[in-house]
């Protein structure tokens, strides 16, 4: 079951932004229900030319928005873009700040024409000593400890997705809606700025304040101390992978009665969790033997009815057959702008019992300029004198 929830229908976005944090901040407003206009430059934005790991970034960050082609050098599209924002509530941007301070789009400037616009810059650092400096998700996970809390000790590890900037656009969207809120009291709009690296600290606090607590740091997570007698990944008879964790006397219990270990029940050596802890060097190899003797589809519904936590670990083409990311609302079908199709993950929350419907179209370079633009009252010529580049430059 899908559900339609839009409480930001009527609310205008102009976007100018690339990669995955700001673009991410304008989807999740989407599919909030906001009108997002995609401002690309001629020729596109550069994100939909990317291969490899790149390749899903500007279909999956630009579901759902508007696309304009727009040049700001030129005085035509630089008054294109200023119809557009005095049409706007919200200006979501990724560059740096002299970047914006060149094209007159920095906050002040805009402020002073449009008051009511929330402006929200997307940035590798929020102010201070590092505010210049160009990030990236590799950067800020050297830079916070994640990815040495992610790898073996001498081995930092990024983490496996681009975890920072969708949460950094997740906390930009956050701040806007809280904006937007308090623009309804006020009137006045609001200048937001979103830090990389500073949303990744956050991943890394809990941590940061174990050191606090402790005074001392934690070990990366695959070299950790354990809180827990059995919180392993093990593989089964045929060769696959499974997390298995008994966090609880009552797990350890069951664990050990379905896999045939009721001796450790007794074991002198074993009564106690921290006993069981102390212990994992010689019980963690029993488990896991045990464990190897029986296959996947026996493991994952006993594991399921016993209430113990599992997981098979999964690629992510593994997911397209998973029973529950397959289910009614799991995934939303969007198209690309050359005609492909794709799935993807609804928003992870429901609204009254259901998932949020649809998961909206990726738009072709410059499809609404003339829509948009005429709306503002350009005529045609003027859409068009808009989105070409000056004469003699690449677009």
């Amino acid at each position: 079951m899908t559900a339609e929830f839009k409480p930001l229908e009527g609310i205008r976005v102009v976007e100018m932004s690339h990669m995955v944090m700001g673009p991410s901040c304008g989807m999740f407003l989407a599919f909030l229900g906001a009108e997002v206009v995609k401002v690309e430059p001629p020729g596109g934005d550069k994100t939909r030319q990317l291969t490899g790991m790149g390749s899903a970034f500007f279909p999956l960050f630009n579901r759902r928005k508007k696309s304009v082609v727009l040049d700001s050098r030129t005085p035509a599209g630089k008054e294109a873009l200023n119809r557009l924002l005095a049409s706007a509530d919200v200006f979501i941007d990724n560059f740096k700040d002299s970047t914006l301070q060149g094209m007159g789009l920095d906050a002040e400037t805009l402020h002073e024409r449009f008051p009511h616009l929330i402006c929200a810059s997307h940035k590798g650092f929020l102010s201070g000593p590092y505010e210049r400096r160009t990030a990236l998700d590799e950067v800020v996970q050297m830079m916070s400890g994640l990815a040495y809390m992610t790898g073996p000790k001498g081995r930092p590890l990024r983490v496996g997705t681009s975890a920072n900037d969708i949460m950094g656009g997740l906390f930009g969207a956050f701040a806007i809606i809280a904006a937007l809120f308090e623009r309804g009291k006020t009137g006045g709009g609001r200048t937001i700025r979103v830090g990389l690296f500073e949303n990744c600290l956050l991943l890394v606090s809990q941590h940061m304040v174990q050191f606090e607590l402790e005074g001392r740091d934690p070990e990366p997570m695959p070299e950790r101390a354990f809180s827990w007698p059995i919180y392993d990944v093990f593989a089964d008879a045929e060769g696959g992978q499974i997390f298995i964790g008994a966090v609880s006397d009552g797990h350890w219990t069951r664990l050990c009665g379905y896999l045939g270990l009721d001796d450790l029940l007794q074991h002198p050596e074993l009564q106690g969790r921290m006993a069981r802890i102390n212990a994992r060097s010689w019980v963690v190899p029993l488990v896991a033997a045990a464990v190897a003797r029986r296959p996947m589809a026996e493991l994952l519904p006993a594991l399921e009815k016993m209430e113990i936590p599992f997981a098979p670990v999964a690629k992510p083409s593994d997911l397209f057959r998973d029973q529950h990311v397959m289910r009614q609302g799991g995934l939303a079908s969007s198209q690309t702008a050359d005609g492909r199709t794709f799935r993807a993950p609804a928003l992870p929350i429901e609204i009254d019992g259901a998932s949020l419907a649809g998961g909206g179209d990726v738009d072709s370079i410059g499809g609404h300029n003339a829509e948009i633009l005429g709306r503002l009252g350009l005529t045609p010529e003027e859409v068009a004198a808009a989105a070409k580049a000056p004469s003699g430059e690449a677009a």
